[in-house]
Protein backbone atom coordinates (compact mmCIF):
# COMPACT_ATOMS: atom_id res chain seq x y z
CA UNK A 1 0.00 0.00 0.00
CA UNK A 2 1.53 3.73 -0.75
CA UNK A 3 1.01 6.31 1.66
CA UNK A 4 0.80 9.45 1.00
CA UNK A 5 1.30 12.67 2.99
CA UNK A 6 -1.30 15.09 3.16
CA UNK A 7 0.07 18.43 1.91
CA UNK A 8 -0.36 21.85 4.25
CA UNK A 9 -3.66 23.24 3.09
CA UNK A 10 -4.35 27.45 3.67
CA UNK A 11 -8.04 27.42 6.21
CA UNK A 12 -9.41 30.55 5.35
CA UNK A 13 -12.54 32.28 7.43
CA UNK A 14 -14.57 34.42 6.16
CA UNK A 15 -18.01 36.43 7.15
CA UNK A 16 -20.68 37.03 4.62
CA UNK A 17 -24.10 37.87 4.47
CA UNK A 18 -26.46 35.35 2.25
CA UNK A 19 -28.32 37.78 -0.37
CA UNK A 20 -31.16 36.89 -2.35
CA UNK A 21 -32.46 33.56 -3.40
CA UNK A 22 -29.40 31.81 -0.41
CA UNK A 23 -26.33 33.25 -2.69
CA UNK A 24 -23.18 34.22 -1.02
CA UNK A 25 -20.29 36.10 -2.64
CA UNK A 26 -16.78 36.00 -1.21
CA UNK A 27 -13.53 37.10 -3.23
CA UNK A 28 -10.69 34.43 -2.78
CA UNK A 29 -6.54 34.61 -3.47
CA UNK A 30 -6.94 31.59 -5.70
CA UNK A 31 -6.22 31.32 -9.39
CA UNK A 32 -9.31 31.30 -11.65
CA UNK A 33 -9.84 27.24 -12.14
CA UNK A 34 -8.44 26.16 -9.00
CA UNK A 35 -10.51 23.51 -7.05
CA UNK A 36 -11.49 24.64 -3.63
CA UNK A 37 -13.77 23.11 -1.09
CA UNK A 38 -15.97 25.24 1.02
CA UNK A 39 -17.97 24.43 4.32
CA UNK A 40 -20.66 26.65 5.21
CA UNK A 41 -21.75 26.98 8.68
CA UNK A 42 -24.04 29.43 10.55
CA UNK A 43 -23.07 31.17 13.67
CA UNK A 44 -24.45 29.92 17.08
CA UNK A 45 -27.51 31.26 18.39
CA UNK A 46 -25.89 31.52 22.04
CA UNK A 47 -23.77 34.25 22.75
CA UNK A 48 -20.66 33.50 25.19
CA UNK A 49 -19.96 36.88 26.27
CA UNK A 50 -20.81 35.58 29.59
CA UNK A 51 -19.16 33.04 29.59
CA UNK A 52 -16.06 34.66 28.18
CA UNK A 53 -16.20 36.93 30.68
CA UNK A 54 -16.20 34.34 33.82
CA UNK A 55 -12.89 33.17 32.47
CA UNK A 56 -11.02 36.45 32.33
CA UNK A 57 -12.41 37.58 36.04
CA UNK A 58 -10.54 37.42 38.84
CA UNK A 59 -9.44 34.57 40.44
CA UNK A 60 -10.13 36.28 43.93
CA UNK A 61 -13.30 33.83 44.73
CA UNK A 62 -10.51 31.22 45.35
CA UNK A 63 -8.79 32.79 47.67
CA UNK A 64 -10.85 32.89 51.43
CA UNK A 65 -10.31 31.84 54.61
CA UNK A 66 -12.61 28.30 54.07
CA UNK A 67 -9.84 26.69 51.30
CA UNK A 68 -6.66 28.13 53.30
CA UNK A 69 -5.55 24.34 53.44
CA UNK A 70 -6.34 24.18 49.22
CA UNK A 71 -4.47 27.55 48.50
CA UNK A 72 -1.45 26.21 49.85
CA UNK A 73 -1.43 22.75 48.64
Amino acid sequence: MISQKALPQPALKYEAEVRDHGRVEITVPFSPGARVVVFVIAPPQESFDELVAATQSSLAFWENPWDEEWNHA
